[in-house]
């Protein structure tokens, strides 16, 4: 079992659980040596153990990362430690195309067809390099948030087989995408991903898949026998060039189909072009019935040579004119026994078509076993914690419908399961029950962003709503100040929880918003004349009383001493003392005391240490 914190091949440190599947679990794990975070990918249950699929797996692994594109996710190792077989790929931030679609219950024409332009580009690369996807899927594809589409799980899907069909756990969500020559035995080429896209490009525009089914038997049938459902009969907007390229992609008959993904690929770039709006609905040049014509024979074929080849020797030493008798006596005479060599030959006959009858009667008794003796209820199985996709698979392929609605959780991870809507584990429910499941939304509580700048009346109507109590705490402060220039009143200075810290509901957050006052300027400073202050009085409520002093150093008008200290709070209704420079008055019986008064005068500095206290 892996486990947070522990290291796979002594490098990779897992970090989470990022999803499960049938095949595989994958983590958020962190290299040591690149300093990176990775997706590693372990491989699970019976394929892990299964040495001849292990050996494929890492041989088709390794020819897989060797795929370069910008829509593949990048593989970057592949290998084994302690029994755990694990490739290791780039960590792609984003949700799958599943997801997405039953989110939106389908997709816009032009979304639809920037993600199918990136995947079929994608797929090209990969026929390029000679590899088949085989799993094209939407559980496969991921979106990022920049719109950018990336493909994964090549290494995983071209080691798989048709053996797949026997696993309905891990097979129900592939074979609404499997082509029919594949539900029919044949392997798989280039255009058996391309009728993948197709069935992925339906899903993308209508929300749905072409073909349901109880189980993976039934679906691959309705794969190999059903049209594809008009889409232009579903939705009028959808043009008939959209619908052809989803048709010719989905034919049954390969032959029908495109020649390669790249045929797809520029098919796709003028699909909503004016060109191309009256463009006729696609008529197939070949049959295609030619899939129902291809049978595969049972494996008796080796038994009836040998008794072929007992018959030609029996038959080569019968006398020519013996056997035509023995053919007239016959007719004559139906109850009589015929010649050895002519009953072999008549018991073959007989043995085959008694085998060929068998086998079908098995086979229509096996499907109808199948479909029909299942019971009419099914119990509901544990899902905590699983993929939304596998828990989606898991219960379409019990025959049940599934919604989903979404729920914060401080211990299921974002887009995993937490459980069931109303039922439990192990409810029972009849088939084509709707089951809603409820899927994580992500931690509980708010994530707190930065609040600076904002209004504190508007972010505390917000926080509380999310059921988080305010409080809110104010702080004088001046403009004049280069921290609060530009201030206004009841924006948020500060906050007691930092930004990006979780707050559950219920949880206190302190507030700190301005409130502004105005302070007293330096009117020392040279700048300020007696009608300046006068001004500023008179728009602050201040009574201002103007002194002289008499000197002759300082320029007359010169502010000398100002009664209230510069950044003291402006309050109404005071008084501000302002003392200004005069020149000196000169007598004639004081001019031999003229230097003295001088002297004294031009002692004399302008004091901003002074204050009243007649507030």
């Amino acid at each position: 079992m892996i486990v947070k914190g522990q290291k796979i091949d002594g490098r990779y440190q897992i970090i989470r659980t990022i999803g499960e599947g049938g095949m595989a679990n994958v983590y958020l794990a962190y290299d040591t040596i690149l300093d990176r975070e990775v997706a590693v990918k372990v491989l699970r249950g019976d394929l892990a153990s299964d040495e001849k699929f292990v050996k494929r797996f890492q041989r088709e692994a390794k020819a897989a990362s060797s795929l370069n594109h910008p829509n593949i996710v990048e593989m970057y190792d592949v290998g084994e430690d302690n029994g755990n077989y694990f490739i290791v790929m780039e960590y792609i931030d984003g949700k799958t195309l599943k997801s997405l679609i039953k989110k939106r219950g389908g997709l816009s024409l032009s979304e639809t067809v920037d993600i199918m332009l990136q995947l079929t580009s994608a797929i090209a690369c990969a026929h390029d390099s000679y590899i088949i996807h085989r799993d094209i899927k939407p559980q496969n594809v991921l979106i990022l948030e920049d719109g950018r589409v990336k493909i994964t799980d090549f290494g995983i899907a071209i080691a798989l087989n048709s053996a797949e069909l026997t696993q309905t756990n891990s097979v129900m969500g592939s074979v609404h995408y499997l082509p029919p020559e594949q539900a029919n035995g044949s392997g798989a080429t280039v255009k058996s991903d391309i009728y993948s896209l197709g069935i992925l490009m339906y899903e993308c525009l209508t929300g749905k898949l072409p073909f349901k089914g109880d189980n993976a038997v039934e679906i691959a049938i309705k794969q190999m026998k059903e049209k594809i459902p008009s889409l232009c009969a579903q939705n009028k907007i959808i043009p008939q060039s959209i619908e052809n390229i989803v048709l010719r992609a989905c034919a049954k008959n390969p032959k029908n189909r495109y020649d390669s993904a790249t045929e797809m690929y520029e098919d796709l770039k003028t699909a909503l072009s004016e060109e191309r709006k009256d463009e006729k609905k696609l008529v197939y040049k070949y049959s295609e019935n030619d899939l129902e014509e291809t049978k595969v024979m049972p494996p008796i074929d080796k038994h009836l040579d040998k008794k072929e080849t007992r018959e030609e020797r029996n038959e080569d030493i019968v006398d020519e004119d013996e056997d035509e008798d023995e053919e007239e006596e016959d007719m004559k005479k139906p109850k009589k026994k015929k010649k050895e060599g002519k009953g072999l030959k008549i018991a073959a006959i007989l043995a085959v078509l008694t085998c060929v009858v068998t086998l079908v009667v098995v086979i229509v008794l096996a499907y109808l076993l199948l479909t029909s003796s299942q019971n009419d209820s099914v119990e509901l199985p544990s899902i905590a914690g699983k993929s939304q996709e596998v828990v989606e698979e898991k219960l379409e392929s019990l025959g049940l419908s599934v919604t989903f609605e979404e729920e914060p959780s401080d211990d299921i991870a974002e887009g995993n399961v937490i459980g069931y809507s109303g039922r439990d584990v192990n409810d029972k429910v009849k088939k084509g029950t709707t089951v809603t499941v409820i899927i994580s939304s992500g931690l509980t509580g708010v994530l707190l962003d930065d609040y600076s700048g904002q209004n504190v009346e508007v972010v505390k109507l917000e926080l509380e709503e999310e059921g988080i109590k305010v409080v809110t705490t104010a702080k004088k402060v001046s403009t004049t100040e280069d921290e609060y220039k530009d201030a206004f009143e009841g924006m948020i200075i500060g906050q007691s929880k930092e930004p990006n810290t979780r707050l559950k509901k219920g949880g206190v957050i302190e507030l700190t918003y301005a409130t502004l006052i105005m302070v007293y300027p330096d009117f020392l400073d040279g700048t300020w004349t007696k009608e300046k202050i006068q001004q500023f009085c008179d728009d602050n409520g201040v009574i201002c009383d103007f002194k002289e002093s008499q000197t002759d150093v300082y320029k007359e008008g010169t502010v000398l001493k100002q009664g209230r200290p510069a950044g003291g709070e402006v309050k109404q209704g005071v008084t501000l003392t302002i003392t200004l420079a005069a020149p000196l008055k000169q007598t004639p019986d004081t001019n031999t005391n003229s230097n003295t008064n001088s002297n004294s005068s031009s002692n004399e500095e302008p004091d901003s240490n002074s204050s009243e206290n007649n507030e």
